[in-house]
């Protein structure tokens, strides 16, 4: 017992100060796209430059859809240089959509009704429906010491029955729809939902295939959207403290 207490002072407190301190992320991350690049990227956009999963489109004069974008920083219309900012989460699907110069969206807080019930204890139910299992490891990750979740009272529980919300990844193939839909109905009102991840947000890589869904949101409705393939355990953290207005 001596052993285990003088071997757990020598390793020190290993959970991060986040949100208390910024975080430092790698240096190969790819967050928030800068609006130089994107500028010129949807200038030299053309057909022989689109992208194949039309993350980059000419809409209202061109623009950057996250929800749709798998950061892979290979754009054939031209290299889009994208920040070390990790806050890509939003409670509008359009608000994904970036502009060169517009105004930058955040997610935004719960209302205060839910943020009453929700703000001191948040339970998620999580459905992986159909995904590659990486958005799944990313999430699993926050539960980690190093991020430790649980310390803003926020947790993921085996029955949607304890559950508070859904937690969706994965682009909801034609096998998954009728137990995602199961699974949402179990869950007590009110209910919050999530779709994270590219695949989750509009299909990902399986976009307009016909044995997939382009969007949770298509079948049911989703209060918060996390973007990336998969998204960075910043990425949903920052979300997450967001909409429980822990951090603005």
């Amino acid at each position: 017992m001596i052993r285990a207490i003088v071997s757990r002072i020598m390793q020190g407190h290993r959970t991060m100060p986040y949100p208390a301190s910024p975080l430092q992320m790698p240096e190969r991350f790819r967050g928030y796209p800068a609006a130089a690049s994107l500028a010129r990227a949807i200038e030299h956009l053309s057909d022989s430059t689109r992208c194949p999963y039309d993350a980059i489109t000419m809409t209202d004069g061109g623009c950057l859809d996250l929800g749709k974008c798998l950061f892979c920083a290979e754009c054939p219309a031209g290299n889009i240089e994208f920040t070390s900012d990790h806050r890509l989460a939003v409670t509008q699907r359009d608000h994904l959509l970036v502009k060169p110069g517009s105004d930058r969206k955040h997610a935004q807080p719960l209302s205060s009704d839910l943020r009453r019930i929700f703000g001191r204890s948040l339970k998620f139910r999580e459905v992986s429906a159909g995904g590659c299992n990486a958005c799944e490891a990313d999430t699993n990750v926050l539960t980690t010491i190093g991020w430790d979740l649980g310390r803003f009272g926020i947790q993921f529980v085996a029955s949607p029955r304890h559950a508070d919300g859904l937690w969706v990844t994965g682009p909801v193939t034609e096998n998954m729809v009728k137990a995602l839909i199961t699974t949402y109905e179990a869950i007590p009102t009110p209910k919050i939902v999530v779709a994270s991840g590219a695949c989750a947000i509009n299909g990902g890589p399986y976009i307009d295939s016909p044995r997939v869904s382009n969007g949770v949101d298509s079948i049911i409705p989703v209060d918060l959207y996390i973007p990336g393939c998969p998204p960075h355990p910043a990425t949903i953290l920052d979300g997450l403290l967001r909409i429980l207005d822990k951090i603005r």
